[in-house]
């Protein structure tokens, strides 16, 4: 019988996972922590707030338009080159940002930001999903990145609301130098230079239509949220988007060395890991946009304030997020807890329809948020786990990519359709109740308008939920029942073994 030798593991493995988090926190905050500078920004810089749509777009279309390319040249160039580039231009790009003097200037920046950081997301998720290949060690690992993946928007609600109000607006983006300082000392002393797979291309023609398609789709989805779906540059791209994503997938199926290799996303798990992380994106805002605008808006909570408001929700992320990849998935595998989570999160939204002008916290917004946490921390570690398990070692980035970009684009659609009906709901309830009554001046009195935006956060609550149900629907029946099982080809020789294992440890 032949033995099979396996590499020993990294004894540096949790500092690394330490140094990934960083890099991920950094990445995920970035959204919110912006979010909640931009009025300040307005202010200083003096554009307008249609203007103001761009700071978050140029970021968004960047970032999702290059996150597969990213993905693979980590593959074949290295994860470790990738993830330094990633985090010392995401820290340019931050620091120039930062001392913006003028909007164009800005708008550049936060396009160079998610430029960087789609290097930098997949090459972080593919060391750690290479770094830890004993189970027990993998879903503690993952049980952390998925706590950050999850609670990382409502960090960045609670750090930028700190910045802005006891800084500068410009901090929400300085603060990032900190974190890619940490993140490229721990990578430059930390991971090993890993030989590039000099058998694969990069699939040059495959680049150009998942990142045209992926620039569609986001600029459509994000036109749709500034402007309308009846705009033709709303319907035009999306129609154009669809049609690119299309051509890429044929192509795919006929390239020598294609992008995305069919053999990563028709896994059935894989598949409905994608799937999961693209549904809780765009479920997911349903709570982060309406829940922050009705704290402010509707209660006078200040940005700290409102970001503290969702500190439980982020304890609850971390303890769901380890108890279902250490405890859970081992048992049970992802079918019961996505859909479990997706049902909760359904229920949490439910719930928030509760909600009133003068509601208080702890009785209408406290106990939905905390199930809000359970369930994100059921959805998107085990996905996030999931998405990357059992692929091979030089897929992994592009594995990872794929997961990056379906949340990605799944935050793309759910701002637009959400802001949508928000928008749609409050104007028809305004419009059918305006009577001499509830006029002030020729206006809306102060108290319909109030009742208009309750209307308008609730109907948004509600469509939120029926994404989360859908899902629920869809990825149970997508996922396989089960534990985890890698399949593949049998066990290789000795030094084959050997050698996969060094490929594996190497990042």
């Amino acid at each position: 019988m032949a033995t099979t030798f396996s590499a020993p593991p990294d004894r540096r493995r949790w500092l690394i996972l330490g140094t990934v988090g960083l890099a991920q926190l950094m990445v995920v905050l970035d959204a919110t922590v912006v979010n909640i500078a931009l009025p300040s920004a307005q202010r200083a810089l003096g554009f307008t707030i249609v203007d103001r749509q761009w700071v978050v777009t140029a970021y968004a279309l960047t970032f999702g338009s290059l996150l597969l390319f990213g993905g693979r040249l980590g593959d074949l160039i290295g994860r470790r080159i990738t993830f330094l580039a990633g985090a010392i231009g995401f820290a340019a790009a931050s620091a120039a940002g930062g001392a913006a003097t003028s909007f164009g200037m800005l708008v550049a920046a936060r396009a160079c930001q998610g430029a960087f950081g789609a290097l930098l997301a997949p090459a972080a998720l593919s060391i750690l999903s290479t770094t830890f290949s004993d189970p027990k060690e993998r879903g503690k690992a993952f049980g952390v990145y998925g706590a950050i993946v999850g609670a990382g928007g409502a960090i960045g609600l609670v750090l930028g609301g700190i910045l802005t109000e006891y800084l500068s607006w410009r901090w929400c983006l300085y603060v990032n130098l900190v974190f890619a300082g940490l993140a490229v000392t721990g990578a430059v002393t930390l991971l090993r230079r890993q030989a590039p797979h000099g058998r694969s291309r990069l699939d040059l023609p495959g680049v150009a239509l998942v990142s045209a398609s992926m620039f569609c789709l986001v600029y459509g989805f994000s036109n749709a949220a500034s402007h309308s779906w009846h705009t033709p540059s709303t319907y035009g791209f999306l129609a154009a988007g669809v049609v690119l994503l299309a051509a890429f997938a044929l192509w795919q199926s006929r390239a020598a060395s294609p992008l995305l290799p069919p053999r990563v996303v028709l896994d059935r798990n894989r598949g409905g890991a994608y799937l999961a992380v693209l549904i809780t994106g765009a479920g997911m805002f349903g709570i982060f946009l309406f829940l922050i605008y009705y704290l402010q808006q509707t209660l006078g909570y200040s940005p700290v304030v409102s970001g503290v408001a969702f500190l439980p929700m982020i304890v609850m992320v971390v303890v769901s997020a380890n108890l279902s990849n250490v405890v859970l998935l081992p048992r049970f595998g992802p079918k019961p807890l996505v859909t479990a989570g997706m049902l909760l999160a359904a229920g949490s939204l439910v719930w928030l329809t509760r909600i009133g002008a003068h509601s208080g916290y702890a009785s209408a917004v406290l106990g939905p948020l905390m199930t809000a946490g359970l369930a994100f921390g059921f959805t998107i570690a085990p996905s996030m786990n999931t998405g990357t398990f059992g692929v091979a070692p030089q897929d992994a980035g592009v594995a990872s990519a794929t997961l990056n970009t379906g949340q990605q684009v799944g935050g793309s659609i759910g701002t637009a359709l959400l802001n949508t009906i928000f928008a749609s709901a409050v104007a028809h309830y305004l419009a059918s109740h305006l009577s001499p009554a509830t006029l002030v001046h020729g206006h809306p009195a102060p108290s319909l308008i109030g009742m208009s935006l309750i209307h308008g956060y609730t109907t948004g609550f509600w469509v939120a939920a029926a994404i989360f149900g859908a899902g629920a629907v869809i990825c149970g029946t997508l996922f396989r029942s089960g534990p985890l099982r890698a399949s593949g080809p049998p066990a290789a020789s000795p030094a084959g073994a050997a050698a996969q294992q060094t490929a594996v440890h190497a990042a």
